[in-house]
């Protein structure tokens, strides 16, 4: 049996770095710089691996710099193999608990981009066959971090990590807007009163407005494609500022035309590199427009709130699908859970718009320090509408049943059917009948026909279903 002591020191390896030397639990891949960032940013507790494809996109980055770097003799073979195997690893998710530090912090990702730094550095050692933190044979800063700076490795990963992950929110939101088309169709028939300013307004069909939610989200499809073509516009090669300092000349083009190849996305180098590294426009932009899809389905979350209100007492046009008891109290009782959660990641998505705005304005001269906080709020907002939309669509919209017998009753009892008439009877006289009818608590129709207003046989022909809900 080894001594205890002895056993103490083969559990732990000491690092050094600018501040010191550290003990570093040997179990792990990351190193003194990432334990440090672990000790002082304990904040959100939400670390990088709760986003898997930020990990990937750092990887990524990283081993497309190294294959650059090694085609200009900056990096030898032995070492870009080491980098490449150690990249492989990473996106294989084998390495996912060692990416640890929390999505805030200060430095302008620093932090993150050394976690990174070191974890490839290590898995590279151990596939050279040398033991972690033996950082003489591959440097996490020396090699993995060459021609590299935070400055441009971070703000370029963000972006493709935006990339990665926006194909599973179209994809949700385009699921969602199936279901709303298909309810469309199925309610095509239902004749219902339509409301504005919540008072009664004029006919139209269940499957109108259901198509009308499905428009709008449609809409947003195209949008996010257009927005996310500003993500690919990088400051790679840049550096500390975007004067490239520390790089070879042909560095940049190199790195961006790997990197374009590894993740199957098409890049480019931004026109202006030290503006390109202190300004956050494209995530502005890009943040709006989730904030934009996250208060239409709230909108939308709402309505269905309000037509589905009852089952008794309420509008009760449409039920919703029961997902669970609604009381502790009140037997009987089901609550809309599924739109009320839809709500509650609006709002969440809307402030995380706003922590963004405040970020972006916060870049003070050559970069903006707050980008850790846009990059995670950016992510978390891809993250809860993509869920909230696959939630909403397969526990919600596609069991949403009409009461269409209900539907129409109201019609034909509403003060608003008056609106289809009023071309024949005239203005003064609609306005008439319609304050008649809620003094007296009539039908407008029996006021019509008492009054001899219309004949019957156009009468009929005006309350069509057909009639009322397009023009005619």
């Amino acid at each position: 049996m080894k001594p205890a002591c002895k056993l103490a020191q083969m559990l732990v390896r000491e690092e050094r770095d600018l501040l010191g030397e550290m003990p570093i639990d040997n179990s792990v891949y990351y190193g003194i710089q990432t334990q440090r960032a672990c000790d002082n940013f304990s904040l959100s507790g939400v670390q990088l691996n709760h986003f898997p494809q930020l990990i990937d996109a750092l990887a990524m980055v990283k081993l497309a710099c190294a294959k650059a770097n090694y085609q200009l003799d900056l990096l030898d073979y032995q070492k870009m193999v080491a980098i490449d195997a150690a990249v492989k690893a990473i996106l294989q998710r084998k390495h996912d608990e060692d990416f640890v530090v929390d999505m805030i912090q200060g430095g302008a990702g620093t932090s993150t981009n050394m976690n990174a730094n070191e974890v490839i550095a290590n898995i590279g050692l151990e596939y050279m066959g040398e033991a972690k933190g033996n950082y003489s044979i591959l440097h996490p800063n020396n090699d993995v971090n060459c021609s590299q700076s935070t400055n441009d490795v971070y703000p370029t990963a963000v972006r493709l990590s935006i990339l990665l992950t926006h194909g599973e929110l179209v994809d949700s939101l385009r699921a969602l807007c199936n279901a709303f088309s298909t309810k469309a169709v199925a309610f095509s028939g239902v004749i219902k009163m339509g409301r504005t300013q919540l008072q009664d307004a004029v006919p139209m069909t269940l499957g109108q407005e259901f198509q009308s939610y499905a428009s709008t989200l449609e809409e947003d499809i195209q949008r996010i494609a257009d927005l996310s073509k500003l993500l690919t516009e990088v400051n790679l090669g840049g550096t500390a500022i975007g004067t490239g300092i520390n790089t070879h000349t042909q560095y940049s083009e190199l790195a961006v035309k790997e990197l374009s190849q590894i993740s199957g996305i098409k890049f480019s180098i931004a026109s202006d590199l030290i503006e390109a590294s202190s300004d956050m426009g494209a995530f502005v932009l890009f943040s709006s427009m989730l904030k934009r899809l996250a208060i239409k389905l709230s909108k939308i979350a709402n309505d269905l709130r309000l037509i589905s209100m009852g089952p008794r007492c309420g509008l009760a046009e449409i039920n919703l699908p029961g997902q669970q008891p609604g009381s502790s109290i009140m037997p009987g009782k089901i609550n809309p859970v599924i739109p009320e959660a839809v709500n509650q990641v609006a709002y969440q998505v809307i402030g995380n718009d706003l922590a963004i705005s405040f970020a972006a304005e916060a870049g003070q001269l050559q970069l903006n320090a707050m980008e850790p906080l846009i990059a995670y709020k950016l992510l978390e907002s891809i993250r809860l509408l993509t869920k909230a939309m696959t939630m909403f669509e397969a526990r919600c919209i596609s069991g949403i049943t009409a009461n269409e017998d209900h539907c129409r009753e109201l019609v034909n009892n509403s003060i608003g059917i008056i609106t289809a008439i009023s071309p024949y009877i005239g203005y003064e006289n609609a306005t008439r009948i319609a304050k008649k009818a809620l003094d007296t608590n009539s039908s407008v129709l029996e006021l019509v026909r008492e009054e001899k207003l219309m004949d019957e046989a156009m009468l009929t022909r005006c309350l069509q279903p057909s009639a009322m809900v397009k023009p005619s």
